[in-house]
């Protein structure tokens, strides 16, 4: 099974689960008729609204290469996280608004204790598909289902807030607890949904992930062959779960074409040994100039026109860098 159809399946089974979720808290609420449940439920249909986004997104990802997205359709998964992200911020807006109109007109409560049964399920169920689902974006670097995973696990450190103030208002009969527990709800939402919609469109707008380009260039270092006098003008962009890396490569002058393509192709293999085979890599290879003799560490060069100095260390800083090494 391909990487997008492990995900697309893996989308499928976690949507159904929400769905069962979503049914769940909703007869919480009927047994209860607490507006922290109402909310709790109420802000739920957006993991089911963003379960059916984000299947859909990854069934687009899926589709093949075309004449008009040359590129892949990876980039979907960017706006189905963005969506998701706007839907949590939205919601919070309309639980504070209940919580604030259950504190003006104080409701009566029911059968509170089966209503803590059920909502403690709920929360137990979502934490832990909430973890599967980052571990699994995490793995096949899928920020669709890192979202919604994340989704799921502050809807669980909410609803553990609700439980508890479900048990303080059992034990003490104080109304105001469930909009107090609601307003808290709301907060944690609106964190959790603004983090996924800044790195949503951090995505959109090839935003540089500075991490996992310090982790490349790391690696890039650690496993160097002596016919790279450097690499430079290094750059990774995400489309979902595949990884575009291009950048420069210098190498010995009088290289012909395939010594060329064998060095390419080295550096090529290496990265997908250790990043995975969603890496799509155009490597442009330069010839050295004198300026590189000083930190040209290959010994078996027979036009070298000036002493060997110093071996650079390759940094973000000067892989990055638009130029070749010099010092």
């Amino acid at each position: 099974m391909s990487l997008v159809k492990e995900n697309l399946s893996f989308q499928k089974r976690l949507t159904i689960i929400t769905v069962l979720l979503f049914a769940a808290k909703i007869v919480a609420w009927a047994f209860t008729h607490s507006v922290a449940i109402l909310t709790d439920a109420l802000e739920y249909t957006i993991n089911v609204i963003a379960g059916f986004i984000s299947l859909y997104s990854l069934y687009l990802s899926a589709q093949p290469k075309d004449e008009n997205h040359p590129y892949g359709h990876g980039k979907v998964e960017f706006v189905s996280a963005a969506i998701e992200g706007i839907l949590m911020v939205v919601s919070c807006a309309l639980i504070v608004y209940e919580a604030i109109n259950n504190f003006i007109h104080p409701h009566s409560f029911h059968q509170l204790d089966y209503g803590i049964y059920l909502v403690g399920a709920t929360a137990v169920v979502n934490f832990i598909v909430g973890y599967y689902a980052i571990k699994k974006g995490e793995k096949n670097n899928t920020l669709s289902l890192i979202a919604t995973g994340k989704h799921m696990q502050s809807d669980t450190y909410g609803t553990i807030g609700i439980i508890i103030g479900l048990i303080v208002l059992y034990f003490t009969g104080f109304a105001w607890v469930d909009s107090l527990i609601s307003v808290v709800f709301a907060g944690i939402i609106f964190i959790s949904g603004y983090k996924i919609l800044r790195s949503s469109i951090a995505g959109i707008m090839d935003e540089a992930d500075e991490e996992l380009l310090a982790e490349v260039v790391k690696y890039i270092e650690e496993h160097r062959r002596n016919n790279w006098m450097d690499i430079h003008n290094l750059r990774i962009i995400k489309y979902g779960s595949i990884l575009h890396l291009d950048c420069h490569v210098t190498i010995p002058w009088y290289f012909n074409i395939n010594e060329g393509h064998d060095e390419v192709k080295a550096l090529e293999d290496m990265i997908r040994e250790n990043f995975g085979e969603q890496v799509e890599m155009f490597v442009h290879t330069d010839g050295c100039l004198p300026l590189s003799c000083s930190i040209c560490v290959k010994q078996d060069c027979n036009v070298r026109q000036r002493p060997f100095t110093e071996r650079i260390k390759w940094t973000v800083a000067n892989v990055w860098s638009n130029r070749k090494h010099t010092i």
